[in-house]
């Protein structure tokens, strides 16, 4: 069921502490962690919801899915609340959401031509995926989802699209400069859609991940051989050195409450 709740608009700036990943001494290969504290907008920031599907096709990505739909949720109304623009990508569902007006709203309105896209080097993930990234290895690949995840609200402001070019003039006739990301899966989706860090940051986008909103496609049979929740971290780390800086949703709730 879709729901419309108010947004409410505020002009209130808010400070978070990003989490990026330094080579202090090039060429040594040792990065260290440092936080930046930077000022934030809520009237120019959006949150995004990456692929956050009603299923998927392994059994445990689902069950991570189902525990993530409930905090990406929460974090969702408090953003609306403070006048944080909302924009829910399930790639290959649009269909499902043809008839809404959220999705026509975004389909309807004017088209922004993007900037020439920055040339950034695109280094390989410390992780190997190519087997899918199952953990199970008992699950057959599909497309079985139809849907965003139910949990998560759609609401009368927010906007719907798995399109980069729809999402960019969104964010552009928003004056919004800050895109924080929540959803699955950061080593693919999250990365590399069309609407993705990599092509937002390309276009010249503020793209920030909300690290513990967020999962990987890893099997802990395949190099580097760590567990699971060590392969989503090394793809954390690796954004944070290659693309953009990550937050936490702890930090953020405290300052979308006000």
């Amino acid at each position: 069921m879709i729901n419309a709740t108010p947004a409410k608009s505020s002009d209130a700036r808010v400070t978070l502490d990003l989490r990026s990943r330094v080579e202090t001494f090039k060429g040594s290969a040792q990065w260290d962690e440092v936080s930046v504290a930077r000022p934030f907008s809520p009237d120019e920031t959006a949150v995004l919801v990456c692929d956050v599907w009603d299923t998927h096709w392994c059994r445990t990505a689902a069950e991570r899915t189902d525990e993530l739909a409930v905090r990406i949720d929460a974090l969702a109304k408090a953003a609306r609340r403070q006048g944080v623009q909302i924009v829910h990508s399930p790639s290959n569902t649009l269909d499902f959401y043809a008839p809404v007006a959220q999705r026509q709203r975004t389909v309807e309105a004017y088209r922004v031509d993007p900037p020439k896209p920055i040339d950034l080097p695109d280094p390989p993930l410390p992780i190997d995926d190519s087997d899918g990234g199952c953990d199970t290895g008992e699950c057959a690949q599909a497309r079985p989802w139809t849907r965003q995840h139910p949990t998560i609200e759609i609401a009368e402001s927010d906007a719907i699209s798995d399109d980069g070019l729809e999402v960019y003039s969104v964010l552009h006739r928003r004056g919004i400069k800050t895109l924080l990301f929540t959803g699955v899966h950061t080593n693919m989706c999250v990365l590399n859609r069309s609407f993705g860090i990599k092509q937002m940051t390309r276009w010249g986008v503020e793209c920030v991940l909300i690290r513990d909103l967020t999962d990987t496609m890893y099997n802990p049979k395949r190099a580097p051989y760590v567990s699971h929740d060590e392969g989503t971290e090394l793809v954390i780390e690796h954004i944070e050195r290659h693309w953009c800086p990550t937050v936490t949703s702890a930090e953020l709730m405290p300052l979308l409450k006000g």
